[in-house]
């Protein structure tokens, strides 16, 4: 059994000051020092790190390291993967596709089903588009989005193998069939790349809301639109791509603020440019440019993100004065609730032992993902 000892441990649910870890695949047991055994077969994980989170789980990101979801083969996404395992402290992935032709949504659903039959972090797909708004497309191409199509929706889940957990779409769009489809199938109705007035919203079945503040209709004292219902509606989970530059960290506290802790996710929105040097890229069959920390369109709209998670464990504290206890809500506690992934999200006897070692500075010094050091 693998031991962990002597770190201050955050397990999801309080702080353990100097604590110790036994673990193989699953968590067997988590204590204070002060009650600590030596067992026989301990064989204890030495590292510079002083403490241990939950792994972070990431339910919006394309792709990264020279990789995107929509045109990797298994293997590349195999390997994107253990990439952000081992450099990012992802211990738990949701695969996102974009606004394409229904023929590449359907190569990429076999190709994430194949992947995750290889890596057991990729946990789930987030569908994001092409059932969106033209108004708030994005960087989403405009010549491929449809309406929102239940039949569709359920043959890609059927392609997959049923990993759909999550689709953005545009709720004014929607007819209610989509909605009921999807609530019956498990799958969380995200608002986003919409131009959905509140009142709209309050009556769809969206209950969680795509990188707010970005590709919606945008908080005003005469109609809060989709930014507000993402910061105000109860039970509403909301998105942040907290990397300073989709979001001012001003208004990454005022979210925080407004919708609290255990309301926001963090996610990366990440692009296959993500861990790749600045230049030209590609998003979705279009051109990107990466420059200066930013990835753009040829236009100049934003274009998903080169975020690593851990960047956005750390900037979440800087900007919003928010502790290592919330962050660790917003990085693994609010998704696991949220999407029933009942062994991940905490540092617990029965729990996957997927963890996340930093040193002081919240630096990454090593990745556990399911028992295994990435």
């Amino acid at each position: 059994m693998k031991l962990i000892k002597e770190k201050k441990i955050y397990t999801g649910d309080g702080v353990i000051e100097n604590g110790y870890i036994r673990f193989d695949e699953k968590i067997e047991e988590v204590g204070d020092m002060a009650g600590f055994e030596p067992k026989e077969g301990d064989l204890e994980v030495s590292c510079a790190g002083t403490m241990v989170v939950p792994g972070f789980i990431d339910i919006h990101s394309h792709g990264g390291y020279g990789k995107d979801n929509m045109d990797a083969t298994p293997d590349e996404i195999d390997e994107m993967v253990k990439q952000m395992t081992k450099q990012e402290g992802i211990t738990t992935y949701f695969c996102t596709t974009m606004t394409q032709t229904y023929e590449n949504i359907e190569k990429a659903m076999q190709n994430i089903h194949d992947a995750a039959q290889k890596n057991p972090v990729i946990k789930g797909i987030h569908v994001e588009g092409p059932f969106i708004s033209t108004v708030f497309k994005g960087a989403q191409d405009p010549s491929y989005i449809k309406k929102p199509d239940e039949k569709t929706l359920a043959k890609w889940n059927e392609i997959s193998g049923g990993l759909l957990r999550i689709v953005t779409y545009a709720p004014e769009e929607a007819d209610p069939s989509f909605e009921t489809w999807c609530k019956e199938n498990g799958v969380v109705l995200s608002a986003g790349h919409s131009n959905a007035l509140y009142g709209e919203l309050n009556a769809s079945g969206a209950t969680h809301v795509t990188h707010l503040y970005n590709a919606q209709r945008g908080l005003n004292h005469r109609e809060p639109g989709v930014t507000g219902y993402g910061m105000l509606a109860e039970g509403v989970h909301a998105e942040l791509i907290c990397d300073g530059k989709h979001i001012i960290p001003d208004m990454v506290k005022l979210a925080c603020k407004v919708r609290g802790y255990d309301g926001i996710e963090l996610i990366t929105d990440s692009m296959r440019a993500k861990g790749m040097p600045e230049g030209k890229s590609e998003l979705g069959g279009q051109v990107v440019i990466v420059k200066d920390g930013m990835a753009k369109l040829e236009d100049g709209t934003i274009a998903g993100s080169i975020l690593t998670y851990i960047q956005a464990f750390k900037n979440v504290m800087e900007f919003t004065g928010a502790t290592v206890e919330d962050a660790v809500k917003m990085t693994s506690g609010n998704q696991a609730k949220e999407f029933g992934l009942d062994s991940k999200g905490a540092i617990a006897a029965g729990k996957d032992a997927d963890m996340v070692v930093l040193n002081d500075a919240f630096d990454l010094v090593q990745t556990i993902s399911y028992g295994k050091l990435a």
